[in-house]
């Protein structure tokens, strides 16, 4: 068995110090990522750092219609915080479908956040897997890849993120709050999750023991008609095989704007940016929600077993379309 030692920090700044100058330490929060990892042998740390009395964890809802979300804050709580369920709906739902009921009573937001891909080459140990061992290649590409991405993909990693919240969010424009051992930084949510490239073994533009403390999502009143549909092989506690989340502010008869994230699909969360910008001022139709999502798809890059995808996609987007214009 390799030795694993463990510390509990009660100060923000020693949390950040014991990472930031060990670079074998590792953040512990809820820890339903992390152990796996650790025990999984894909994740080798020397020390854990529990950062669970750190005061991070309060929901916020600003009189301005924003949210600022702690990152030590529970899934559950969040999810069942009134304000967030009355602004920002999708965010809730989608954390309710993120995990099973005793998951989100342990996972945190900033873990979710940084949660790493379900993709079972990369957690076997054994496969050839560029984000595990940069340069050994991708096993997905000509494996089984019934479940992986067909947006964002290159030659060298097709996994899908995983993270439900962080289609939410995505959609929204949130920013996420982190600290450094030299100071705050505050970053678009998008820049979290960068595309795989040449280079998937970096997921995140992170630096070593910068600790997320928290999200702001900022006000968006058309929002609270918002909602996070999510499709996978199963009702019980299940990845995505495609999850949308869908805001539209319709006025006298046309799409003024729209929000639109899509998961399950991407390498990252992914921003449907094409499908917004043909939706707006299009009437809130079948046919307009339709012709949106083919455009949105129009560059899918499908595998053997994740064909099914694109079109799966394109119907998941047309009903949460559907369902947010009559919302």
């Amino acid at each position: 068995m390799r030795p694993l030692s463990y510390v509990r920090a009660d100060d923000v700044g020693a949390a950040v110090s014991l990472v930031t100058t060990d670079p074998a330490s590792a953040f512990l929060a809820g820890g339903t990522t992390e152990i796996d990892l650790v025990r999984l042998g894909i994740e080798q740390p020397e020390l854990l750092v529990d950062i669970n009395a750190l005061p991070l964890a309060d929901v916020e809802a600003p009189d301005d219609g924003s949210l600022r979300i702690g990152a030590l804050a529970r899934m559950n709580d969040v999810a069942r915080t009134a304000a967030v369920a009355e602004r920002f709906p999708a965010i809730s739902q989608a954390l309710l479908l993120g995990a099973s009921e005793q998951l989100r009573n342990m996972a945190s937001i900033g873990g979710n956040l940084r949660q790493r891909v379900r993709c079972g080459y990369f957690r076997d140990g054994i496969s050839p897997c560029n984000k595990r061992e940069p340069g050994s290649g991708c096993s997905a590409l000509d494996g089984l890849n019934r479940g992986h991405a067909i947006l964002g993909t290159s030659e060298h990693c097709i996994a899908t993120h995983p993270s439900d919240l962080a289609v939410a969010l995505v959609a929204f424009d949130a920013v996420v709050l982190t600290i450094t051992h030299s100071r705050p930084r505050e970053l678009p949510i998008e820049e979290l999750f960068p595309l795989p490239g040449d280079t998937p073994h970096v997921e995140h533009p992170l630096a070593p023991g910068e600790l997320i403390a928290g999200v702001v999502v900022p006000p968006l009143d058309f929002a609270r008609g918002s909602l996070y549909l999510k499709v996978r092989d199963r009702q019980s506690y299940e990845f995505a095989l495609v999850s949308v989340a869908a805001a539209l502010d319709v006025r006298d008869g046309a799409i003024a704007q729209a929000r639109l994230a899509l998961g399950g699909v991407g390498t990252a969360p992914w921003r449907a940016r094409r499908a917004e910008e043909q939706l707006v001022g299009a009437p809130p139709t079948a046919e307009a929600f339709a012709g949106a999502a083919a455009a949105e798809l129009a560059d899918a890059q499908v595998r053997e077993h994740n064909a099914f995808k694109a079109t799966l996609a394109e119907r998941a987007i047309v009903r949460a379309l559907t369902m947010a214009a009559g919302g």
